[in-house]
C-alpha cells in the first residue's frame, strides 16, 4: 500500500518531498500530495518509510488502504 498525506492537518512544512527516495511527493494547493504510483514505501532504500519519520505532525502521513500494496520486483 502506498502512503498518503491527510490535506487537511499537513502544515506545508516540505520535510518529506526531499527524504522520499522516489520523488513521489509533490506540492499541490498549498499542501503536499503522494503519487501512489510512485511510492514504494521505502521499500528497499530504507527500513521506515522516510516521510513518516521526517513529519512533524503525527498521523499526517497514513498508509492508503485504496492502493494496492507494493511489491519489490
Amino acid at each position: 500500500m502506498a502512503y498518503k498525506i491527510i490535506a487537511s492537518t499537513c502544515t506545508a512544512c516540505s520535510a518529506c518531498e526531499p527524504e522520499c527516495p522516489n520523488v513521489a511527493i509533490r506540492e499541490k494547493d498549498g499542501a503536499f500530495v503522494i503519487n501512489p504510483k510512485k511510492c514504494t514505501e521505502c521499500i528497499g532504500h530504507y527500513d521506515d518509510p522516510m516521510c513518516v519519520e521526517v513529519c512533524p505532525v503525527d498521523g499526517c502521513i497514513v498508509i492508503d488502504k485504496s492502493v494496492s500494496r507494493y511489491a519489490a520486483a
